[in-house]
């Protein structure tokens, strides 16, 4: 396990000045979590998109915060000093201000996080606000936000036109004003974002998809390692195809057990002769 220590906000924040970008991945289990602390990546958010690539869902409004908890708690053991960030399910904030608070409480409480995230502009800076006023870190989601994604159109770029992307650049600053410690910009063309960044004045924006001139970049784990069969989005990476290594291992092994090679003496374990004969006659 690494042996860096507990990254805080000041230290993101450090970061920041000395323009150094920040590492962000999007994490859901213990394993890939114990990874991603051993390559010593900034900041780790369980977000809501575990709906699709952990449960098999066509989108994330199905991701309940019981489903959160239970995953993001995984994610903290296998890394225990990474930035940590939840991602508020849909439904656990847009309701009232007390319940955005409630459950970003339980995220601090249950599963130890560092933060948590939702999704939304201006329309959501007294959530923001009331949740920063608890003591607790919050970023925001501008741009493609999946929870929305009905009334976006479905999955496109955001801000396109100057009416639209002048929206998103109100909504960055409405979310800064309210307490808001980061911005995530997903799908938002280079520009607007590099406007967004250039005007933030204590907070973090961070890049999926958005272009280089961000504080930090984001990335989903399952896109970069081709683990996600539905679709390749074309803002990921492929920074290794793991799911064809998965695949061909997968068929390997069914192969092997039809044709009897698997498994071979080396894979299991044997009993001396005497201990057998003694079990036989006492069978006998």
């Amino acid at each position: 396990m690494s042996e860096r220590k507990k990254i805080t906000l000041p230290d993101l924040f450090k970061k920041v000045e000395q323009g150094k970008p920040i590492t962000m991945l999007t994490c859901y289990d213990y394993p890939t979590a114990y990874f991603q602390e051993e390559a010593g990546i900034d900041m780790i958010l369980v977000g809501d998109s575990l709906g699709m690539t952990m449960l098999g869902y066509d989108g994330t409004l199905p991701v309940t915060m019981n489903d959160m908890i239970r995953h993001t708690q995984a994610v903290r053991r296998g890394a225990p000093t990474a930035w940590l960030i939840g991602d508020m399910p849909y439904m656990s904030y847009q309701i009232s201000v007390e319940e955005a608070i409630r459950n970003a409480g339980r995220f601090m409480a249950e599963a130890h996080t560092d933060a948590v995230k939702l999704e939304g502009g201006a329309e959501m800076a007294d959530r923001v606000d009331g949740i920063a006023a608890a003591g607790i870190p919050v970023m925001g989601h501008l741009g493609l936000t999946p929870q929305s994604v009905s009334s976006l159109g479905g999955f496109r770029l955001q801000g396109k036109g100057a009416l639209q992307a002048k929206k998103i650049l109100d909504d960055a600053k409405a979310l800064e004003k309210a307490g808001a410690y980061a911005v995530l910009l997903e799908l938002v063309p280079d520009r607007v974002c590099q406007l967004i960044t250039e005007r933030a004045n204590d907070c973090i924006i961070i890049s999926l998809g958005s272009g280089p001139l961000a504080h930090g970049q984001l990335l989903i784990y399952h896109d970069m390692f081709g683990l996600y069969p539905k679709f390749k989005p074309r803002m990921a990476k492929v920074y290794g195809n793991a799911g064809e290594v998965i695949l061909d291992g997968l068929k390997r092994y069914a192969e092997e057990v039809q044709e009897e090679v698997f498994p071979a003496q080396e894979h299991y374990f044997g009993m001396k002769d005497k201990e057998f004969e003694e079990l036989l006659e006492m069978l006998d």
